[in-house]
């Protein structure tokens, strides 16, 4: 148990903090999904736009301190790969 003010204030911190992380998290793993949704139905248009958005919000959770940059760089990387292979 916190005792110290410092330590109170910290504890409250780390709590909304991990609120505002557990949302990107999610919010980031949902592009990612519909990604995979799309690479699933054999869309190549679909999944492409569903590249392009997921990107830039991968990104933003690296710059936010929530991922990675090479966790990151290797979804990316794993998705682009997946996405290029639909015939």
């Amino acid at each position: 148990m916190a005792n110290s003010a410092q330590s109170k204030k910290r504890a409250r911190q780390n709590l909304r903090r991990l609120e505002i992380n557990k949302a990107r998290r999610s919010r980031i793993r949902t592009f990612i999904r519909k990604v995979e949704e799309a690479i699933g139905t054999g869309d190549r248009d679909a999944a492409t736009a569903a590249l392009r958005a997921a990107q830039p919000e991968l990104m933003r959770g690296v710059s936010k301190g929530v991922f990675h940059k090479n966790t990151a760089a290797r979804k990316m990387s794993r998705l682009a790969a997946r996405v290029k292979a639909i015939g």
